[in-house]
């Protein structure tokens, strides 16, 4: 990692609790929806199969997993300097993340409850998962002799508003992405114990089972409503949904190399993994999944890279305002040239019947 990246002391709100990192655009979001659209969709088309999903639920299969066991009773303090506040940092965005999907699930199971009790008790019971994963996150960065104000939080953060179907194409990513990122972090260190640097990793193989089953819902919704899959919007706003939550990953990861390279991993051989699962993945129910084979892919993505190395320097440069936006500004239009020429690259077709019922 460059210098002009290395991060600054941990800032805490107070005492313990660590201020909420900056909103940025690449950051984890907190969405809220069209909670009226969402309670009128008819789900006839594929209820059996969300009905499969509800009792998978009912299940819960890691009611007995996130607890807290020897492995965690013993001191940190040799994770360090920038390898420890890069560490925080991961525990903040995942714990941000699954809170935020928490909100979103819990809003969603009260609006709905009375309307649409079959996808109201989804909702609540994807709602007890993700609040176990926030749960278990924050306890983690107490052990760092941190904590996020998860109130706070919800109070302060901004929230995004996304019509029903939006929603379904960006939740289904980030559990199905979540999924493929937690299982490649198991595995690996399955195979190389020695850079398993803090016992929540060994959580992941299930973890990530319950981001799997999340995503499967929202497959399931999908191919209940054929309208989010089978028109041309559809296929537009599929590739516009996998470019930037590829695109996000694969900013924020690069970023934060030093914190791959602590287990082991190198960042970007792990996320074009990553990436191509996710995309086979998505293939399943979107009608297009994006050519990520393409040595172009990832060639632009890694302007987009050099060029937030360069926009982080300039920040943090003596010059004043005005200059560093004549500075930064050939690079932001550098940045909006690689991503649009990423969305134009030609997809890949699905040959598979999407929008119906398996």
């Amino acid at each position: 990692m460059v210098d002009s990246l290395k991060k600054p002391a941990i800032d805490e709100m107070r005492p313990g609790v660590k201020s909420p990192a900056k909103e940025t655009i690449l950051t984890p979001r907190f969405y809220t929806t069209d909670f009226e659209e969402m309670a009128k969709m008819d789900i006839s088309v594929n209820e059996d199969e969300l009905r499969a999903i509800l009792e998978e639920f009912r299940v819960d299969y890691n009611r007995h997993h996130f607890v807290r066991d020897e492995q965690f009773d013993t001191t940190w303090d040799h994770i360090t300097g920038e390898e420890r506040e890069l560490f925080v940092e991961f525990l903040e965005r995942s714990c941000t993340a699954e809170f935020s999907g928490f909100l979103l699930y819990k809003e969603l199971g009260r609006r709905l409850k009375n309307r649409n009790p079959l996808l109201a008790e989804c909702f609540n019971l994807m709602c007890r998962d993700e609040a176990r994963h926030a749960g278990f996150l924050n306890k983690a960065m107490s052990d760092f002799n941190l904590q996020l104000d998860l109130g706070f939080l919800t109070k302060a953060r901004s929230y995004t508003f996304f019509k029903p179907k939006f929603i379904f194409y960006a939740t289904y990513l980030s559990e199905k992405i979540g999924y493929w990122r937690y299982i490649t972090i198991y595995r690996h260190l399955e195979q190389h114990p020695e850079n398993r640097i803090y016992p929540l990793f060994n959580f992941f193989e299930n973890w990530c089972q319950d981001e799997n089953r999340h995503g499967d819902f929202f497959d399931a919704i999908m191919r209940a409503q054929p309208g989010t899959l089978n028109d041309w919007k559809a296929r537009l706003w599929c590739r516009f949904f996998l470019l930037s939550v590829f695109a996000t990953m694969y900013l924020n990861d690069l970023q934060r190399a030093d914190f791959y390279g602590a287990l082991g991993l190198d960042a970007r051989e792990y996320d074009i993994h990553v990436i191509k699962k996710t995309n086979e993945t998505a293939g399943r129910v979107f009608p297009i999944i994006l050519d990520v084979e393409n040595p172009e892919f990832y060639g632009r993505l890694d302007v987009c890279f050099a060029n937030n190395n360069k926009l982080a320097e300039i920040a943090q440069s003596n010059s004043n305002g005005l200059v560093k936006f004549f500075k930064k500004l050939p690079l932001y239009i550098s940045n909006a040239v690689e991503l649009i020429s990423l969305y134009l690259m030609k997809p890949i077709r699905v040959e598979a019947t999407h929008g119906m019922a398996r």
